[in-house]
């Protein structure tokens, strides 16, 4: 991370302290050229392109939080951050500097102050994710690494049907990733909804929170049905059996966007209205679900 000044950054992870001003912000980032959002000391991360922007405006190191960490080529319509100060600067000030300092695939559209006790993670009671699909003969060029290209057809009766089951409380053992650190796989997904616009097949799912690879391995499990390799009751027959080792292929990164956080009310962050850039698709050739 590139500091402004010296000393160490400030951290963020509690409430802030005395003197302290808690800034929250609403990021979006294009991740193919990241190795994830977290701070890595050997690779570019959007974490680290954020702390440098943020810390020159402010004049000083600054750690920042969000409120869901993306793996390499995973991309954030908004992502909610937070961080502690000591400057002060009007809200435009914020949003207007620390864009002059990041780079083309990162832009922050709004900053807040907000109450010492908001964390971007730990207050957030919802999270929602799209993952989109390209669904055609051949492959486009123009939008690489924004979707997954597919070359066939998906029954999407078939892939609505077998997500139902998906919907409520439920050990998502199953899908969620192996080396996945959450102390708890029992998740309540809010809802999980597929369409289909044209070409485009777009997965749509929101819950109170999401294991690691959850939203990736939930759409492996249901293009496999969608292709008619799997039997509709796949997802069922998996939430009963609790074992990754059962369950499907993990999708690609690029397909999937975080799209947004919910917080209490009391908190009045803002809230955009984000929609997916059309038209988006991997440029990646071959079958990533084979």
């Amino acid at each position: 991370m590139a500091e402004a000044r010296g000393g160490a950054p400030l951290g963020s992870d509690s409430p802030a302290g005395a003197g302290l001003i808690r800034i929250a912000m609403g990021v979006e980032y294009d991740g193919s050229a990241f190795h994830g959002w977290q701070l890595q000391d050997w690779a570019r991360s959007v974490q680290g392109e954020v702390e440098a922007a943020v810390s020159r405006v402010a004049d000083q190191p600054v750690r920042v939080h969000c409120a869901g960490r993306t793996d390499r080529g995973v991309h954030a319509l908004e992502q909610v951050i937070h961080f502690d100060t000591r400057a002060q600067r009007p809200e435009r000030s914020w949003v207007l500097g620390t864009n002059v300092n990041l780079p083309p695939e990162v832009a922050v559209a709004w900053a807040r102050p907000v109450d010492p006790a908001f964390h971007a993670r730990f207050s957030a009671i919802a999270r929602h994710y799209r993952y989109r699909l390209l669904c055609r003969r051949t492959r486009s060029p123009l939008d690489r690494d924004r979707a997954v290209w597919l070359h066939q057809e998906l029954d999407l009766d078939r892939m609505r049907e077998a997500a139902l089951p998906l919907v409520g409380e439920h050990d998502f053992s199953s899908f969620r990733a192996q080396a996945c650190q959450a102390k708890s796989p029992v998740r309540q997904v809010h809802y999980c909804d597929l369409e289909r616009e044209g070409e485009r097949l777009e997965l749509r799912i929101g819950a109170n929170g999401f294991l690691h690879h959850m939203v990736r391995n939930i759409v492996g499990v249901l293009v496999t049905i969608g292709r008619g390799e799997a039997e509709v009751g796949w997802v069922e027959e998996l939430l009963a059996i609790r074992d990754r080792a059962r369950g499907g292929v993990t999708a690609p990164p690029q397909g999937l966007y975080f799209v947004r956080a919910d917080y209490p009310a009391e908190f009045d962050l803002p809230r955009r209205v984000v929609e997916l850039p059309g038209g988006r698709s991997s440029g990646r050739t071959g079958d990533p679900f084979s």
